[in-house]
């Protein structure tokens, strides 16, 4: 999607994540779309939701998460950071089938970032920066559990205090997002080689 940013017209990145039985969903933009910027909204997502869903999360087979898709079949070899960071948090995920087989099992999702792009992001918001543009999101997003699905009777907001209480509590050690990198001495250095602690940011 495109922002102004600081004057300039630049591609962000929008990730979402959405409760089926609520249809609440949590947003966050990111200047890119690698796995720290996929980790640190799951990170922002289940803080704002206050707890993680205890069925599976239906995603798409994007590489932040997939390093294989095996075949035509529901069988993934997944990340090794994604396996660690879901793990942590107790996440089980589901993945949808690829190409048009998989399409109608994402719908709500991609239905929700739909309806968030036509409503908040056109016109093309001017923001300052990245943080401001992402407080302007938190704040849509309180004002759509306002809205009703559909012909749902009761709003996201009332259907989400009921799913609240059964989502599972998160954990109480936080997760590194970003990477560890360790570099190595060459024939030219002959300094000891020392972990270095480089955390890709995004957002």
């Amino acid at each position: 999607m495109t922002v102004r940013l600081a004057g300039d017209l630049v591609t962000c990145y929008l990730f979402s994540f959405r409760l089926s039985y609520s249809g609440k969903a949590v947003h966050r933009v990111f200047a890119s779309c690698g796995q720290e910027a996929f980790f640190e909204g799951h990170v922002h997502a289940l803080r704002t939701l206050g707890g993680v869903p205890r069925t599976k999360v239906r995603y798409d087979n994007l590489k932040a998460a997939v390093a294989r898709v095996l075949g035509q079949s529901r069988g993934r070899v997944e990340a090794d950071r994604w396996i660690a960071f879901r793990s942590h948090f107790g996440i089980e995920s589901f993945y949808c089938r690829p190409g048009i087989e998989g399409a109608h099992e994402k719908g709500g999702v991609e239905g929700m970032i739909g309806y968030f792009r036509r409503n908040h992001f056109v016109p093309v918001p001017e923001v300052s920066s990245l943080a401001e543009l992402n407080g302007m999101v938190e704040q849509w997003d309180r004002q759509d559990d306002a809205r009703r699905i559909g012909s749902r009777p009761k709003t996201v907001a009332e259907y989400f205090a009921l799913e609240q209480p059964l989502l599972m509590p998160l954990p109480a050690e936080p997760f590194e997002t970003g990477r560890l990198f360790t570099p190595r001495s060459t024939a030219t250095d002959r300094s000891r080689s020392a972990p270095t602690d480089t955390r890709s940011r995004s957002g």
